[in-house]
């Protein structure tokens, strides 16, 4: 049979791996992923990166990151990491299923394991190597644009100053920061209907820990009573009204520092979807929610 040019390139990234060396290609099945390439071979999943991620991914940071979360028996167990450039090779999870805001949403079941692996993560897993800085990431990004001539979607610049109010509340009530995903799609969490598995450890950090619950919820569209269902199986217990609060700050601020990262992807000329597109929806939402009449009022509480 003659080779694909991407049964050639997946070659090339197997020979750099000792376990993978005689993998043939051909059996490669292609999965999901927005920004990486991602295989499943045998029972391996194979992550090739994507191109221009080392721009705004720290790979020994993300290495650290994913072993740890291993052994705290969160993440898929990692067999290969180079950090040099993001190939990864981990162990396949059988009988899970890649979870969607679908799922989550048919199953409120679905949503305490979640919130369960959350605190499984933020509570065993050993530090992790860099800090997850929420808004020093958004100045990043920023200033990332502005050095390509980025377009912002509109009204991004009006919608600054209560983002400014929004960080100052947070930066003068520090919380201790914890192992934390940082990017808790829907569709890093791997379901075998009696325990939840969290995967991809590229943006993650040691972080206010509402930003993951603040994060998950955003991406999976949760209603009021699905963050009180979270926010209660995170803790095991009803949360405070300060943890509330901050949950809702942070679901503000993920949609705007998603918001650059889609530009950013945008500008890169990432194929996996119309990141432009996506970009507007994120800023269009976070504004929405800062709208709120209610959102300052809530925020009093933090």
């Amino acid at each position: 049979m003659t080779a694909t040019p991407e049964a050639i390139d997946l070659r090339a990234y197997f020979s750099r791996v000792p376990l993978l060396r005689d993998a043939d290609p051909a059996r490669a099945r292609r999965l999901g992923g927005l920004t990486n390439r991602n295989y499943l071979v045998g029972d391996f999943v194979v992550r090739i990166p994507g191109d221009g991620t080392s721009e705004y991914i720290d790979r020994p940071a993300e290495e650290v990151a994913a072993r740890s979360a291993a052994a705290a028996d969160v993440n898929a167990a990692v067999e290969f990491l180079d950090p040099a450039d993001g190939l990864m090779v981990t162990r396949y999870v059988p009988g899970a299923v890649t979870m969607d805001a679908a799922r989550f949403a048919a199953d409120p079941g679905a949503i305490a394991r979640a919130g369960q692996v959350i605190r499984q993560l933020h509570t065993s897993a050993a530090p992790f190597a860099t800090d997850f800085r929420l808004f020093k990431m958004i100045d990043h990004y920023r200033s990332l644009l502005a050095s390509k001539g980025a377009t912002l979607p509109d009204g991004y610049g009006a919608l600054v100053g209560r983002a400014d109010d929004t960080r100052r509340l947070l930066e003068a009530a520090p919380v201790a920061l914890v192992p934390s995903h940082c990017d808790p799609l829907c569709e890093n969490f791997l379901d075998t209907g009696s325990r939840m598995y969290l995967i991809d450890y590229e943006y993650a950090g040691n972080n206010d820990p509402m930003w993951d619950l603040a994060d998950f919820s955003v991406e999976g569209g949760f209603t009021a009573d699905q963050d009180e269902a979270l926010l209660h199986a995170y803790f095991g217990a009803p949360a405070s009204a300060s943890d509330a609060a901050r949950m809702l700050a942070l679901k503000a601020m993920c949609d705007l520092l998603w918001t650059l990262w889609g530009v950013i992807q945008h500008v890169n000329a990432n194929p996996a979807e119309d990141f432009w597109a996506y970009a507007v929806r994120r800023f269009e939402r976070c504004r929405a929610l800062m709208q709120r009449p209610d959102y300052a009022a809530r925020l009093a509480d933090i």
